[in-house]
């Protein structure tokens, strides 16, 4: 039995499409921060037939069987029995599927032997979910052609950021980001300007952190996040992912920001609302976010580590 850990990861500079070929691959250049205040734990033993337990339900997943087939392709893996839960809601914006393909490719490999060393496991974590590859690294990590395997662009002790999540719904998400990317890129009329902007961001993104510039990376991440949010609105049939407490937590953080603290927001294909603070903001951010009306929990989290073998 084996026993692997692994933290969703928030994008900064965001990615939302896929290009049209093999590998799920993005369309965009994007970057991250790992989050160690949420986790992912995969337990990986021998099995007579593929069994798959999810947050402690047996679960038919055909997405997995899929990715397991195609790894099967390659390793000589046998039947297993999957056991994965998370410490935070599931399929509801906070990349659950990025931390829990992460963890499960580190697990399986060790658990076979399969010999894959980080960049592999990049590799294949990406195949089940493309932001799953971030989340084989800690700390700043980037998603670039033409590998599109993680690089750590700075650790979490090299600028130690705080999050603070504002959690608005614990509902699973009606439309995935998969089938909501699909959409924005055939119908949105924004889809060609946002794949236009992305290097740009991305390079500015990528500055900031070098820089260790807060000011400059809220700057390029809410707009991007934005941007992103302008895509989906404007698919065909809409999608929205916010609630009205959503929208309020945003307000509130740009309220903070005018008051002096050094705070942003961003947020994925979900509800939830991620703040990014300055050590010294995350107390206020966090008491402010909680008596924001619709908010039903606050997540606090530094960065952190990437996956990795416990057992």
């Amino acid at each position: 039995m084996t026993i692997a850990h692994a933290h969703p990861n928030i994008a900064l500079v965001k990615y939302w499409g896929k290009q049209e070929k093999a590998g799920n691959l993005p369309a965009t250049p994007n970057l991250s921060i790992t989050l160690a205040g949420l986790t992912t734990v995969t337990q990986v033993e021998d099995g007579t037939t593929d069994h798959f337990v999810l947050n402690g339900e047996t679960s038919q997943d055909p997405k997995l069987q899929g990715w397991l087939n195609t790894l099967r392709d390659t390793f000589d893996v046998p039947p297993l029995h999957i056991d994965t839960g998370n410490d935070f809601p599931t399929s509801a914006g906070l990349a659950s599927s990025a931390s829990g393909f992460a963890a499960l490719i580190t697990a399986i490999n060790a658990h076979c032997e399969l010999g894959l060393n980080q960049e592999m496991c990049s590799d294949w974590a990406r195949k089940g979910s493309a932001s799953a590859a971030r989340s084989i690294l800690g700390g700043f990590v980037a998603l670039v052609p033409p590998q599109w395997q993680a690089v750590r662009l700075a650790s979490q002790e090299q600028w130690p950021l705080e999050v603070v999540v504002a959690v608005t719904s614990n509902e699973a998400k009606s439309v995935s980001s998969g089938e909501g990317m699909e959409r924005s890129r055939l119908t949105s009329p924004y889809y060609k300007a946002w794949l236009r902007d992305a290097a740009t961001d991305f390079a500015a993104g990528s500055q900031a952190i070098n820089d260790k510039d807060f000011q400059g990376l809220a700057a390029v991440a809410e707009l991007n996040c934005l941007k992103m949010h302008s895509l989906m609105l404007t698919s065909q049939p809409t999608l929205s992912y916010w609630t009205p407490a959503s929208v309020a937590c945003m307000d509130r953080v740009r309220a903070l920001r005018e008051e002096g603290e050094d705070v942003f927001f961003t947020v994925d294909a979900g509800p939830q609302i991620k703040a990014v603070c300055l050590p010294g903001s995350a107390d206020t951010v966090a008491a402010a976010l909680a008596e924001t009306p619709g908010v039903i929990d606050i997540i606090r989290s530094p960065l952190g580590h990437g996956a990795r073998v416990v057992t």
